[in-house]
Parts: structure tokens; C-alpha cells; sequence
């Protein structure tokens, strides 16, 4: 039985569902169709392959009854998620994106890894008042061997927009690395 604290309101609940595992075939299914079956509605969630770690978050709207243990339980005991770390909590943010959450460009810097890659890039976006929305960094196989691909999602204030976009073409170039940018 669960804790007071761990209920949410009996019509229902926002609750934020993590998992960590292996990755393996059939995860992203395994889990999502899992809570359909809960009777739980998806809002935000993302999916990583972490090295050979998986990574799946999601808010999810709980139907009335549902409890946070309950949840956690449950998917604690799918196959899917055997040797997972699993946590569902509460979720006490507004689930509605804010002004500071519509993607206005997409950045996408590629070439060779270099230690404070990430950090220098995203330094130059809290420069111009632009918010990262998403983070992608991934290390690909190439012809001549790795390439490190970074893939930002911003929110960059319009009229900071070109002077931002050019600090970080500029860097990435000071780099020896390739810069793509993308307005929506």
C-alpha cells in the first residue's frame, strides 16, 4: 500500500517516469506501451542510447487511482526493464512549455571530441540570453575514424538570433569544426 505521499490526487496526476538499463530492442515499446495499458498519457519524454545504457523520461498524466509506488512498481517487474533502474515521482512543474521552451533553431557543430566542447558552446548561448531545450552529443563512426556530433534545440530572443548564431559559427570554426544552423 502506498504512502500518502506517494498519491496522487484521485482524479488523476502528473508524475515524472525514469528508467536507466541496457540497451536492447524493444525498450522503447516495452515501457510506453506499458503505460498505455496503465491508462496513462504521455506528454514530454525522451529516449537516449547511452553508450550500451538506455535512457527513457517522460511526464505522464496518471488516471485517477493510479499511485507514484504503484507505477514504479509495475514497471520495475517488466521483463523489458529487467536490471533497470527505475524511479516515478510527482511531477510539480507546470507540464506547458513556456516562452522559453519554443525551439526558434536548431545547431548542430560536428568534427572531433574535445574535452569542454560542451561547455564552451553552451556558455555562448546563456551569453546571448538563449535558452538549450534539447542536447544531443554523440560519438559516430566516420571513414577516418569518430566523429562528435552536438545537436542543440535553442530559443535564441529574435533580436540576439544572427549575433548568436555567428559566435557560435565562429567558434566551432577557431575549432576545426563544422557548424549547421537551422531556423524554424
Amino acid at each position: 500500500m502506498a504512502t500518502d505521499s506517494t498519491k496522487l490526487d484521485p482524479a488523476g496526476g502528473l508524475a515524472l517516469v525514469s528508467t536507466f538499463c541496457p540497451d536492447r530492442v524493444g525498450l522503447v515499446s516495452g515501457i510506453t506501451s506499458h503505460l498505455f495499458e496503465q491508462g496513462i498519457n504521455l506528454r514530454d519524454a525522451s529516449f537516449a542510447s547511452l553508450g550500451t545504457g538506455a535512457e527513457f523520461s517522460a511526464v505522464c498524466e496518471l488516471p485517477g487511482g493510479l499511485t507514484v509506488a504503484d507505477l514504479q512498481a509495475s514497471l520495475s517487474s517488466l521483463p523489458v526493464l529487467a536490471g533497470a533502474e527505475v524511479k516515478v515521482t510527482p511531477f510539480a512543474f507546470d507540464p506547458q512549455p513556456g516562452p522559453q521552451a519554443l525551439v526558434t533553431h536548431r545547431v548542430e557543430v560536428s568534427g572531433g571530441d574535445q574535452p569542454g566542447l560542451v561547455a564552451r558552446l553552451s556558455e555562448i548561448f546563456t551569453q546571448f540570453d538563449a535558452n538549450i531545450v534539447r542536447l544531443d552529443a554523440q560519438t559516430l563512426p566516420d571513414r577516418v575514424g569518430e566523429r562528435y556530433v552536438l545537436r542543440f534545440s535553442v530559443s535564441i530572443p529574435p533580436e540576439r538570433a544572427e549575433v548568436c548564431l555567428s559566435a557560435v559559427a565562429n567558434t566551432a570554426e577557431t575549432l576545426a569544426l563544422t557548424c549547421r544552423t537551422e531556423v524554424l
